[in-house]
């Protein structure tokens, strides 16, 4: 036979001197043949004919199994090497042949071996029919396979094993693909389309998916910018993409990729080629396990996959961006509110381990003013210092994240996270930039209960900690479920006041005020009063802190001065021109730029003297920020409005305020009447009557209940007095009535 015969199909015959050295250059590997067959001698016959036979630069390796049986044992542990089956007949049993096909292709799933069938009994069974069934290559008899017609079966079979290969092989990495495009986003998703472009790649250009590798400099996900990292491989390589190339434990090929990315040029071996690509912006080497150079076809191919694996991994880093922008913080690198809900929420899994049964929450007091006064740069530093603190002094069994601007959380255990030990991390000073910054903090902790949602135990810190910042003796406060009690029942109060308000359902009363001396009714303070559904009141010291609070006092205040202006022009028509009202005034409405304009925009629209007017306001009110206070009533007094001071004494006035203030009025607060009892002096009463009259303001006692507390006020030099010992507060329809009836 002459090697021209099968130039097409790359068959050579050897001399036997070049046989065992072309053998030894054939580092591409084998063709894997298993012969069955009970008779020795077709064995030996089989190995002879076709020892010789290299097929694109593969020769055989023969196998051998001599019965249906033994055949079976080696296809169970190795049948994924074979190509290509000699296999009998007519063996131990009479189909044993053919039940050895079977079972390789119904129970072992073998369908890419190539099967010849050989027996010495022609027609025993159906071709045709035996060919369908079992995915046969050939079937012929023993007779007629002479050595010529084996050798065209076996490049046949071989020829039909490869394509079977390429195709599978082709079709695995179109899966792939298919499966991971889907969400390029992802870092799992692009790592399952690089690999399934490697294989697709490796099937169309002929070669092993596992002899393919693609390296690209720099980083490809969030990883130093001076190394090399994988971009796709398959098989044994395909678990270290975007991990650095030498991971993979491969000198030659580190070595190799290194260099053609240094040289920037493609390096061609024996049995290798790296082919240099700079697409799409990167440096890329591909390592291919092939000597033969790579055609210029295949080199565009490989541009393309670059190509796209590069976009495909530009897609997760945005994705990580975007991830990084939802779920961390930008300054401090933390994990972010969103990410600390997500970690509490974690907790739950059942298969969580993570030893954690307290949460803190770490608030940085007065960190405004460190903005305010040094600078933001100067706050962002000092919030990294504390950042990189907190880091250094907790290990792994601490999570911890940046809440808020000046808040962090952590979640460990007990014996990790208590107010001492996290106190004690921040009695030394911090360096933020030049500046050596003292930091004060308040704590709110929860024990962390099963099956609590991770927005519900930060709410929960978070009361605590407000709590915390009220507390006069204590910076810290554990969370007890009374606590949310009440923040709750203070919510529902602010949603029912709103309700009744804009539902028109709060009152004014009136409490009558009285000359001492002439004991007639000078004028009237307005009350406000708010109607429960169970036919009482709910008390001003419950419903004014709350409408502050919200923010509703300064809807309700304008309302009531209005209220009571309309009142007191109603009364003046009825020929009580004489009295004035005065209405209370809260810190809220002075911070309000509108308010000095409403009030005397409601003087004037209710047509009232602006005179009758009072405005009251507390001690407390003015020593919050005086200046804002001080400039509203100067302007309001101005117009000829009448300003009081309202329990006075009780707030430990500063003097040098009192006297910049435009008073026309001191309140003497009920606390200080009821002081004076039968044989004692009532001091402070006495001194703020006295003062008043030094002053030159009028002075009126609040809560008097007795006549000899009357009697005493008037002897002080007091003006006016209120109380229920003249009348109660009462609703406008009743002080119509006690006006027309009370006779001094």
């Amino acid at each position: 036979m002459c090697p021209t015969d099968y130039e097409n199909d790359e068959l050579i015959f050897m001399d036997e001197e070049d046989q065992e050295q072309e053998q030894n250059e054939a580092a591409s590997g084998t063709w894997n043949v298993l012969v069955v067959d009970d008779d020795e001698e077709i064995h030996s016959v089989t190995r002879l004919a076709l020892s010789d036979l290299v097929l694109n630069g593969k020769s055989l390796t023969f196998h051998h199994a001599y019965s249906g049986a033994e055949a079976l044992e080696f296809l169970t542990e190795r049948g994924h090497e074979i190509a290509v089956l000699l296999l009998d007949v007519v063996m131990e049993s009479d189909d044993a042949g053919l039940q050895v096909a079977k079972k390789m292709r119904d129970e072992l799933h073998l369908e890419e071996p190539r099967i010849i069938l050989r027996t010495g009994q022609p027609g025993y069974a159906p071709e045709e029919s035996v060919i369908k069934e079992y995915d046969i290559n050939d079937y012929k008899t023993k007779t007629e396979l002479t050595r010529s017609k084996l050798v065209t079966t076996i490049i046949a079979s071989l020829r039909s094993y490869q394509q079977i290969l390429t195709i599978n092989q082709s079709r695995k990495g179109l899966e792939k693909i298919i499966g991971s495009a889907a969400n390029l986003l992802e870092e799992h998703s692009v790592k399952g389309f690089c690999e399934g472009v490697v294989e697709q790649i490796s099937s169309l250009i002929g070669l092993d998916a596992g002899g393919v590798l693609c390296a690209r400099a720099g980083s490809v996900l969030d990883k130093e910018e001076d190394g090399v990292y994988v971009l796709g491989a398959a098989g044994d390589f395909a678990s270290y993409i975007n991990e650095r190339l030498e991971s993979i434990h491969n000198d030659k090929i580190v070595m190799q990729v290194t260099q053609c990315l240094q040289k920037k040029e493609h390096i061609f071996g024996d049995d290798y080629s790296v082919l240099y690509m700079d697409s799409s912006g990167y440096e890329a080497a591909v390592f291919i396990q092939a000597g033969n150079d790579i055609s210029e076809v295949d080199r565009q191919l490989l541009e393309v996959f670059l190509s796209s694996v590069s976009v495909g991994y530009e897609n997760v880093n945005l994705f990580h961006q975007l991830r990084n922008a939802a779920f961390r913080d930008w300054l401090t690198k933390l994990p972010n509110r969103n990410e600390f809900i997500n970690m509490l929420d974690d907790l739950n899994r059942t298969d969580n381990d993570f030893d954690a049964d307290i949460i803190a929450l770490i608030d940085i007091n007065h960190f405004s003013d460190i903005n305010d006064g040094l600078g933001q740069e100067a706050g962002n530093k000092l919030l990294i210092a504390v950042s990189e603190r907190l880091q250094n002094q907790f290990d792994e069994r601490v999570m911890m994240a940046r809440i808020g601007a000046d808040v962090f959380g952590l979640i460990g255990a007990d014996a990790d996270i208590a107010p001492d030990k996290i106190d004690a991390i921040f009695n030394v000073p911090f360096k933020a930039g030049d500046h050596t910054l003292p930091v004060n903090i308040t704590i709110g902790l929860t024990r962390l209960l099963e099956s609590a949602s991770g927005i519900n135990v930060l709410k929960q810190t978070n009361i605590a900690l407000n709590r915390a910042k009220k507390s006069l003796t204590c910076n810290y406060e554990y969370y007890a479920p009374e606590m949310e009690e009440k923040t709750t029942w203070r919510l529902g109060m602010i949603r029912q006041l709103r309700s009744d308000f804009a539902d028109r359902r709060l009152e004014v009363w009136f409490q009558p005020q009285i000359d001492l001396m002439t004991e007639e009714v000078v004028g009237m303070e307005a009350l406000l009063r708010w109607p429960n559904r169970e036919g009482g009141y709910i008390s001003p010291a419950v419903f004014v802190p709350l409408a502050e609070y919200s923010g509703l006092i300064i809807d309700i205040g304008e309302w009531v001065l209005e209220e009571s202006c309309l009142k007191l022009k109603q009364l003046q028509d009825l020929g009580h021109d004489k009295l004035r009202v005065a209405v209370n005034i809260s810190m809220p409405q002075f911070r309000d730029p509108l308010f000095v304009a409403n009030v005397k925009n409601t003087v004037k629209d209710t047509g009232i003297p602006a005179a009758n007017l009072e405005l009251e306001i507390t001690e407390s009110l003015v020593m919050d920020e005086p200046q804002i206070v001080v400039e509203a009533l100067k302007d309001l007094k101005s117009s000829g409005i009448q300003i009081a001071i309202d329990d006075f004494g009780t707030g430990f006035s500063s003097m040098s305020y009192l006297q910049q203030l435009p008073l026309d009025r001191l309140k003497v607060d009920r606390a200080f009447v009821n002081e004076i009892e039968p044989g004692k002096q009532a001091f402070i009463a006495e001194t703020i009557v006295t003062l008043g009259q030094k002053l030159g303001l009028k002075t009126i006692a609040e809560g008097v209940e007795k006549k000899e507390q009357a009697a005493y006020m008037l002897k002080l030099g007091c003006d006016e007095a209120q109380g229920y010992m003249y009348a109660k507060p009462m609703p406008f329809d009743e002080l119509i009535t006690f006006l027309s009836e009370y006779k001094p």
